[in-house]
């Protein structure tokens, strides 16, 4: 049963300002993925849309501008954001502090088969 020290976790190059680290993923035998981050003010990912996967994100510190769908919302720490697949969304921390970060997708590889609406994809979207 692989155990990851979340302080340890491998870090996966994704954006300026958005640090992303792998919790759980196919380099540990899942399907599916987990991912922790820090987003810094000002950064975040661009509106997206998984076709074919959910997502969700729950903020444990921080704060985010959120978009989804045609709703924007302020949404901090102690919230979970349950994003259905196909479902147009994307954020950009905003306050003083960083916005700390758990997501999790149902299968592997999600990242790499997302439609960027806006912007492109991250560095490191085929490793998780």
């Amino acid at each position: 049963m692989p155990i990851v020290r979340n302080d340890a976790a491998r870090e996966v190059p994704w954006r300026p300002g958005y640090r992303s680290y792998l919790l759980a993923g196919k380099e540990h035998g899942m399907s599916c993925s987990s991912s922790m981050s820090v987003v810094e003010p000002g950064s975040g990912a661009p509106l997206h849309v998984h076709s074919d996967a959910d997502e969700i994100i729950i903020v444990t510190a921080g704060a985010l501008d959120f978009r989804l769908g045609e709703e924007r919302q302020i949404v901090g720490e102690g919230h979970t954001i349950s994003i259905p697949a196909g479902t147009p969304h994307g954020f950009t921390a905003i306050g003083h502090a960083p916005a700390r970060i758990i997501a999790f997708v149902p299968r592997t590889g999600a990242f790499a088969q997302t439609n960027y609406l806006e912007g492109g994809p991250p560095l490191g979207a085929d490793q998780k």
